[in-house]
């Protein structure tokens, strides 16, 4: 079980075979109790979240552009409890952001809603991935952050034009996958559409569109990897 990504360092990649294996996460299989108890903690604190599946990854390695790994699927519950230990060996965690641009050059950010995990931090929106965003055992990036910003935000990604190559930036809280999407509309009819799609649900995963114009722009509660994508976005914009 192996992670040789850097840390902290933007990497270029071209191709991704990140498999889905049936077997138990040893993670999972080994801490089964303190699993259990900690989401109880969870719980008490917050009882909208819901114990659902994801995956958990046991190996993720990196080289010259190719990115590959294992992962298992787990209950929210186990990833949680990742959080706590995340220097645990033989498990991380990874997730996919698309980064909309607007027509006129910005990006298209979300803040959560108060009830949820990450309650007020901004970032792009994006969820851990899940059994169904493999297809024949083989992650899909693209389907993954589809349906993710199509629940949190009611963008379609399909009407937009993807970058041909992803990126990746290790860090200590999981590895993000990031690929550029850009769309049509200026920021402020993309933001609009947002607060629209807000405003029709009635339990909504996120508050706000939260508009980034330039490198300089930082909003109160940006999750701590976030400057690094801006940054890298209006520098090779």
């Amino acid at each position: 079980m192996s992670f040789n990504l850097p840390a902290n360092v933007i990497l270029p990649v071209d191709s991704i075979d990140v498999r889905l294996d049936p077997a138990p996460h040893p993670f999972e299989r080994d801490n089964a109790e303190a699993i259990a108890a900690g989401w109880l903690e969870h719980q008490a604190g917050n009882p909208a979240l819901f114990d659902g599946t994801m995956v958990l990854l046991s190996s993720l390695t990196y080289d010259r552009g190719v990115l590959a790994g294992v992962c298992h699927e787990v209950r929210y519950s186990t990833f949680l409890h990742w959080r706590r230990h995340p220097q645990t060996p033989g498990a991380h965690h990874a997730f996919a952001h698309a980064m909309p641009v607007s027509g006129d050059g910005a990006l298209v950010a979300i803040r959560m809603a108060p009830h949820t995990l990450n309650a007020g931090k901004v970032y792009f929106a994006a969820g851990s991935f899940e059994p169904i965003d493999f297809v024949d055992g083989q992650v899909d990036m693209h389907r993954n952050m589809a349906r993710e910003v199509m629940e949190e935000t009611g963008l379609d990604l399909d009407a937009a034009v993807p970058e041909a190559r992803h990126h990746l930036i290790s860090t200590p809280g999981g590895v993000v996958i990031f690929r550029r999407y850009r769309f049509s509309q200026s920021a402020d009819e993309i933001a609009a559409q947002v607060q629209a799609h807000i405003a029709a649900d009635p339990e909504p995963e996120i508050s706000e569109a939260v508009l980034i114009r330039d490198a300089s722009t930082h909003p109160a509660g940006m999750m701590s990897y976030m400057p690094a994508l801006v940054g890298w976005h209006f520098a090779s914009a």
